[in-house]
Order: structure tokens, then C-alpha cells, then sequence
């Protein structure tokens, strides 16, 4: 067996959690330096895992494992991880993000506005750990079973990182929504996922939640027709597809800055991946037949996401909406069902994910030290906050798909993958293009080049080291991929000659 790198990026985060919780309470410090020794040890690994996957000729997953877990009569459950090209960016992905959470949560309590979480630290990063170790587990789970179990693992504790840590005014109306929201989407899931096991077993004989094997059920036409839809936008809740987008943007405002980064960089991703791994890749005749749903969804969702984005005097609204019209692209991609639009919308999970999580950082900067983020209010943040200038930037030119940077690596080819099938879908959607860089550049320009208003000046205190790594690290990645896509778009492409090949060459 293959040493087990995935099972130890996995649990890293779910030890981690625990060994938090047996660190006194009063030794903060040492609760924080637990947390990024143990985030810097889940990033070199999911670095490593990156750097190690093998591109030629793979279409294949790599790292596996696989061991019976448990069996009860007919019902038969596996512990089978392992990952493809579209899998492995986002195990990095999460690793960074985690990473970068920490750093930003980590904080200073000798400012006259403290920085970063103060307030029990200990638990908080417990917390979100579990969260961390459930997004792991689900990008990694070959096994559909397993695939639930670290699903409802990574949506259970947002519920309390909100209501406990969460922006007063609206944590708890923000948590239980998010909550109901998810869980009534996985449960949808959840019933087609048991029909998927039941039909599978009854044809073949094999009752198993093996995804590699329920690929090869050969399930009617009939069949998967009627539960796609149920599987697919049941995850799809959790992508923030229109019209179940809802419960995001509120999510995203009552949340703590590291929660945001998650939510946005990595959770949102988290459903668009289930909803291609279980519905398109294991009900491919249905996903060609429902494919002008999605498109058309995802079309809305990207031109309605930007321009509510557009009116947001918020700027925690205003990303959160943007996050909805970005992930929007990549249901439009997953709705193309072709190479071209596959891609792009693996490229844009991870893109997005960076970008997102640079901006809810860079904003958690501002409201530590302004306390607003109503837009009119603020202003010339450049001077005292140079750093959040410049990643906010980087980030909006990301976020407007410039030339140079990872947003137009992996918007274009979602364009070209939609315009071979739907030119006037393309068309309608590039609308959004227009109305991003408007609220982008509008919101550059007043936060960070406006006229400072009079309370602020002197009482802006400058980043802490910590705060500039994240920035740094976060720009750069962003940066690099847009550079040279040739760091990840041949990964994602060996992932998408394996959806191909179920879709029968679609």
C-alpha cells in the first residue's frame, strides 16, 4: 500500500481539533501556534500531492486507498479516497485557504482596535479545523457514503463559527439559514444517492457506495433523468446556484473574516464539486438532458450576481454577491458538458477560490480597524493600509477576468466551452464582465483613493506581519496561474477526459 498522504491531509486538521480542545484556555498563544503548525503541515502536504500527480497519460485516480470500513447486511461502506484533475487543485485549495485563515485570525490585542479573533481562540480554531477536515475529506471521497460523512462534517460547524463568533446583528438569522439551507439541499441529495445504491445493487447484484463502481451501473435513461435534477441541485445549493443562493451572501456578512475566506474560497466549490462528481459523472445521460437547466440558472445567476453586486453599499454584500455571479460560471462550465467548459470551470474553482478569499480577508482588515464596511464611510485606505490596497486590486483585476491574471485563464475557456452550444447564453452572460469591472472599479476608487474621513485619521493601524504573508501569498497564486496556466490547466484537463468518458465523448 501506498503511503497514505491523503488520510493524513485529511485527518491533520480533525487531530489537530482535538488537540486544541486539551490546550487551556487561557494560552491563547500556544492555541494559535498549534493551529498554523498544523495548517503549515496540511499545506506542504497537499503541496506535495500537487507537485507529486502524474499528468501523462493519467486519467485515472491517483494516491488511492482504499479499506473496508463497515458492513451491515446489504449495506456495505468503504474508506476509498484518492484524487484526479480536478480533485487535486482543490485539496491545495483548501490547504491554502487554511493556512491563510489562521494567519489573518491570529490577530494583535496591543492595538488600540484589536485584530483578529480574540475571543476564545481555541475553540474557534477547533472549529474550523473540522470544517477544514470535512472539505478535505469530501474532495478526496471515492465512496459516495463517505462522501456524506465528510460532507455534513464541513457544513455542521459553519453553524457555530457564525452564531458564536459571527457580526452580532445578524449571526444568529445568518447561521440557522445557512444551516437549513444545506442541510435540506444534502438531504435531497441524499435520497437520490440511496436510489442511486438500491438500483445499482438490484441490476447488478453488488450492493456497494463505491463511485468507481455505480459509474459502471449502466443506470436507464429513465432513471437518471428523473434524479438528476434531485442530486445535482441539491449539492448545487451549497455552489450558491440560483435560485437557491440565498442563504450566501448572509452567511458571508455574519461570518468571522477565516470563516468568510472558507465559505466563499472553499465551501461554495465544495458543492459545485459534489454536484459533478455524483450527479454529472454518475448520472451523465441525465446531466445531458437537464444540461439547459443548468446553463440557464447559471446564466441568470451570473449577470444577477453582479449587478445586486453593482448596488451593494456593503462590502462584505457586495463580494458575497459577486460570489454568487462567479460561481454562477462555474455551473455555467459544468453546463456545457464539453472540454472547453469543463476546464474553465475547474480553472475558475480555484481561482475563485483565492480571489474570494484574498477579498474577505483584505475587508476583515478594514472593519477590524474602521469598524464599517459601508463603503460611503470609508476612504482613503491606501495610505495607512498600502498592502490591502494592492491585494484588493490584484484581486479586483482577477475578479474583472484582465489579461495576466488567473480570472481570465479560467474564464475564457468557460466562454468558448458555452459558445459552442449556446452562443447566445455566452452572449447575455458577458453582460456580467461589464458590470464587474464597474463595481469593482467604483469600489477601488472610493475605499482606497477617496478622501479619508476625519475619524479615521490616525487611528488606522498598519497590517500585522501575518496579515501581509496571507496577502502575499494569496496575490501571488493568483498571479502565477494567470501567468502560466500551464501549472494547473493540464491537471484539470486529465480530469475532465474522465468526465468526458463517462458523458460517452460528449
Amino acid at each position: 500500500m501506498n503511503f497514505p498522504v491523503l488520510s493524513l491531509i485529511v485527518f491533520t486538521p480533525l487531530v489537530a481539533a482535538v488537540l486544541l480542545l486539551l490546550i487551556p484556555a487561557d494560552r491563547k498563544n500556544e492555541a494559535r501556534a498549534t493551529a498554523l503548525a498544523a495548517a503549515v503541515f496540511a499545506l506542504l502536504l497537499s503541496i506535495w500531492v500537487y507537485a507529486q500527480y502524474a499528468l501523462n497519460g493519467y486519467t485515472d485516480y491517483q494516491f488511492v486507498e482504499k479499506v473496508s470500513w463497515l458492513k451491515v447486511g446489504q449495506l456495505a461502506f468503504d474508506y476509498h479516497v484518492g484524487v484526479d484533475g480536478m480533485s487535486a487543485p482543490l485539496v491545495l485549495l483548501t490547504g491554502i485557504v487554511m493556512f491563510t485563515g489562521v494567519l489573518i485570525s491570529w490577530g494583535r490585542e496591543d492595538l488600540h482596535a484589536p485584530t483578529g479573533i480574540q475571543d476564545r481562540p481555541r475553540e474557534f480554531f477547533a472549529f474550523l479545523f473540522l470544517l477544514a477536515g470535512g472539505v478535505f475529506g469530501v474532495f478526496v471521497s471515492l465512496d459516495l457514503f463517505l462522501l456524506f460523512f465528510f460532507y455534513e462534517i464541513a457544513v455542521f460547524p459553519m453553524y457555530l463559527l457564525i452564531v458564536i463568533w459571527g457580526w452580532v446583528k445578524t449571526r444568529e438569522y445568518a447561521a440557522m439559514k445557512l444551516t437549513l439551507y444545506l442541510f435540506i439541499g444534502s438531504v435531497v441529495a441524499l435520497v437520490g444517492a440511496l436510489a442511486m445504491y438500491w438500483t445499482a445493487g438490484q441490476q447488478t447484484g453488488v450492493f456497494t457506495f463505491d463511485m468507481l463502481e455505480l459509474e459502471k451501473a449502466g443506470f436507464s435513461t429513465a432513471f437518471q433523468n428523473a434524479w438528476f435534477l434531485p442530486v445535482f441541485f441539491g449539492f448545487a445549493v451549497l455552489g450558491g446556484i440560483w435560485p437557491f443562493h440565498n442563504w450566501s451572501p448572509d452567511g458571508h456578512v455574519a461570518a468571522p473574516t477565516a470563516v468568510s475566506m472558507f465559505h466563499a474560497g472553499v465551501l461554495m466549490k465544495l458543492g459545485a464539486f459534489a454536484a459533478l462528481r455524483v450527479g454529472i459523472m454518475l448520472l451523465p445521460e441525465g446531466a445531458k438532458t437537464w444540461s439547459w437547466l443548468i446553463m440557464l440558472f447559471a446564466a441568470i445567476a451570473v449577470v444577477y450576481g453582479a449587478y445586486i453586486a453593482f448596488v451593494q453599499p456593503d462590502l462584505k454584500y457586495m463580494i458575497g454577491f459577486s460570489s454568487v455571479s462567479h460561481m454562477g460560471l462555474v455551473m455555467f462550465g459544468l453546463s456545457t458538458l464539453n472540454r472547453d467548459g469543463l476546464t474553465g470551470a475547474g480553472l475558475q474553482m480555484f481561482s475563485h477560490g483565492v480571489m474570494t478569499a484574498l477579498f474577505f480577508a483584505v475587508t476583515g482588515m478594514i472593519y477590524d480597524r474602521s469598524h464599517t464596511r459601508q463603503i460611503p464611510e470609508l476612504g482613503g485606505m491606501m495610505k495607512p493600509l498600502p498592502w490591502a490596497g494592492i491585494g484588493f486590486i490584484i484581486g479586483g483585476l482577477v475578479s474583472m477576468g484582465m489579461p495576466g491574471f488567473s480570472g481570465f485563464v479560467a474564464e475564457f475557456p468557460i466562454f468558448m466551452g458555452v459558445w459552442q452550444v449556446a452562443p447566445l447564453a455566452a452572449i447575455i452572460a458577458s453582460i456580467s464582465i461589464v458590470i464587474t469591472a464597474a463595481y469593482i472599479m467604483r469600489n477601488i476608487r472610493q475605499v482606497f483613493f477617496g478622501e479619508m474621513p476625519a475619524q479615521f485619521e490616525g487611528h488606522i493601524s498598519p497590517l500585522t506581519a501575518l496579515d501581509k504573508v496571507a496577502i502575499v501569498t494569496l496575490c501571488l497564486l493568483m498571479i502565477a496561474l494567470g501567468l502560466f496556466p500551464g501549472l494547473m490547466a493540464p491537471m484539470v484537463q486529465t480530469g475532465v477526459d474522465n468526465i468526458l468518458r463517462l458523458l460517452g465523448g460528449a
